[in-house]
């Protein structure tokens, strides 16, 4: 191998391992500055009450309320609105069939 392509080979090498490095850098500057946001903190919402014999048939939730289908012991429907942030409860609405 002639001087002039171990020059040539040096050089390029050289150049990789500054890209690399360069690259490194660039990863982990990107990493601690777009750090992923802390966790939501947990809630305690106070308990839902079903009617007796009643069993959760569906859920529903949209942006700012939970919906609970639940069939009643005696056949008949009935949903429960929650409130999404604070899980307490906004209403009823009874299903009646015509």
């Amino acid at each position: 191998m002639n001087l002039r392509a171990l020059k040539t080979l040096v050089a390029v090498m050289g150049v990789l391992l500054v890209a690399g490095v360069v690259g490194l850098v660039v990863a982990i500057a990107m990493r601690v500055a777009h750090r992923a946001p802390p966790p939501v903190a947990a809630f305690t919402a106070p308990p839902v009450t079903l009617p007796q014999g009643a069993k959760i048939e569906a859920v529903g939730a949209g942006p700012d309320r939970i919906v609970l289908d639940v069939v009643l012991f005696d056949g008949t429907r009935q949903l429960i609105v929650l409130d999404a942030t604070t899980g307490r409860q906004i209403g009823t609405i009874p299903l009646r069939q015509d």
